[in-house]
């Protein structure tokens, strides 16, 4: 039995899968615009998204903008009618720019959280441009749905929930995950329960998208089974032919072991799971000195004194040099991957 596509206000999602968003240069107009040629929909991460552009060194601020409309370009001219859009942290230093910038390219959707996107619905005013949070709790999406009713009579167009098995930064306690795994169902459950009231009140339909741990289809299936219209998905995307991170990245997924996924600490301020190596092993015992800042994270969520390393300065050390010294985020499942694939091929597994 095949997927049903999902209605997201005007928009409709062919093969309900979002391929979720990854940086630093992993999942760009490549990935994305693969995802969204076969079916998906395609998310651009914007974390330092201009990383490759001449004038990041010197001006990143101005690089990730450019990058923005160069991305958006180039994947939506690989996935011609299918849905592109961007993931922007809350916690991004000038994220309300972030957001403008995206809007103005003419993004189909925009995914948030690393925090809660209180003000996105004033942000994407007047434009096409469909919202969605990330929230990981009952409580969470009772907020920010209520407060987006009443300061800006509006709802979200779609919603993503992100369980405690994703990669990267995880909207849990550090001593609160295994505890989250086991209840997760239920949370669900309860978030969906949570976006029908909001459907009602609106008249429309809101798709919640399940995240964090989906490996195949029984898993899709699963949370279908929940009230999900869907899942979002990253993890496998990365050992995809299209995923557009480098060649000695994808490998340390295909040979990642169950052992070798692990829970750090990130300069968030969240817990983040990531693929153990000399990295993860130097931050157990001491900081990394900071050499450059790139002005990644707002100022409330980055204290340049205190913190153990540089996120951003670790995350371009996988994709740019060596992926044992920097940063590797990946999901739970991470260690069942033993080959290479492609996109089509991915999402035809996942669909049929």
């Amino acid at each position: 039995m095949k997927l049903t596509p999902v209605a997201i206000g005007d928009l409709s999602l062919e093969i309900p899968i979002i391929q979720g968003g990854m940086g630093i240069g992993v999942s760009l107009s490549r990935l994305a615009g693969s995802v969204a040629k076969n079916g998906g929909m395609g998310i651009i991460s914007c974390a330092q998204i201009g990383f490759n552009h001449p004038l990041f060194e010197r001006s990143p601020y101005k690089a990730n903008m450019k990058a923005i409309e160069e991305q958006y370009k180039v994947a939506k001219s690989i996935a011609k009618d299918g849905i592109v859009g961007f993931n922007i942290m809350c916690a991004t230093f000038k994220y309300e720019k972030y957001v403008k910038r995206c809007v103005e390219v003419g993004a189909d959707v925009i995914i948030s959280g690393a925090g809660l996107p209180i003000h996105l619905p004033e942000l994407v005013a007047g434009s096409k441009t469909k919202i969605a949070p990330i929230v990981s709790s009952e409580k969470a999406a009772k907020v920010l749905l209520r407060t987006w009713a009443k300061r800006y009579n509006r709802t979200a167009d779609f919603l993503v929930i992100e369980g405690p098995e994703a990669g990267g930064h995880l909207g849990f306690k550090y001593d609160g995950i295994e505890t989250a795994i086991e209840k997760m169902d239920n949370e669900v459950k309860k978030i969906v329960a949570v976006t029908k009231e909001y459907s009602e009140k609106f008249k429309c339909e809101i798709p919640v998208f399940f995240a964090g741990g989906v490996y195949d289809r029984s898993d899709i299936d699963h949370y279908l089974s929940l009230g999900c219209a869907g899942v979002q998905m990253a993890t496998r995307f990365v050992v995809t032919e299209e995923c557009d991170a480098p060649k000695a990245y994808k490998e340390r997924y295909l040979n990642a072991r169950k052992e070798d996924i692990k829970i750090i600490k990130s300069p968030v301020g969240m817990p983040g799971r990531a693929i153990e190596n000399e990295f993860t092993e130097t931050i157990k015992t001491k900081q990394i000195p900071i050499e450059k800042c790139r002005s990644c994270l707002s100022f409330d969520h980055c204290d340049r004194k205190t913190i153990p390393y540089c996120i951003t300065e670790m995350l371009l050390n996988s994709v740019t040099k060596n992926p044992d010294c920097g940063l590797v985020f990946a999901g739970s499942n991470v260690f069942k991957i033993n080959e290479m694939t492609t996109v089509p091929n991915l999402m035809k597994e996942l669909s049929e």
